[in-house]
């Protein structure tokens, strides 16, 4: 899965929602059933998701919407295999990056 989003420090839950095409409740939902998420919060109480969160958010995304996993499920993924899948995971998503950046440009040929 891409997705757009510009390269700042903080982003707001709602360009992260819109990001991921999932509404607010359930970016705050992941918030509180995975540890792997801890965006800073202001004083007012917004949340700020650094470029880290996202790609915990990424991976999280993946297993849960992409492979199917049950939250329960996806939990124990985390903890059992986190480095080893994320690791992957990050390659893959490189991969296809520069999958879709070729197709454009064979497009534009």
């Amino acid at each position: 899965m891409q997705i757009n989003l510009p390269e700042k420090r903080y982003y707001s839950i709602g360009e992260v929602a819109k990001a991921f095409n999932v509404n607010t409740s359930l970016i705050r939902f992941w918030e509180k059933e995975f540890d792997l998420l801890k965006p800073k919060k202001t004083a007012k109480g917004n949340r700020k998701f650094t470029p880290e969160d996202i790609k915990n958010l990424k991976f999280i995304y993946h297993l849960v919407k992409e492979r199917g996993f049950t939250l329960e499920g996806a939990k124990t993924h985390l903890k059992e295999e986190k480095q080893k899948s994320l690791t992957n995971f990050e390659i893959i998503s490189k991969l296809e990056g520069i999958k879709a950046q070729l197709i454009k440009l064979k497009n534009e040929l």
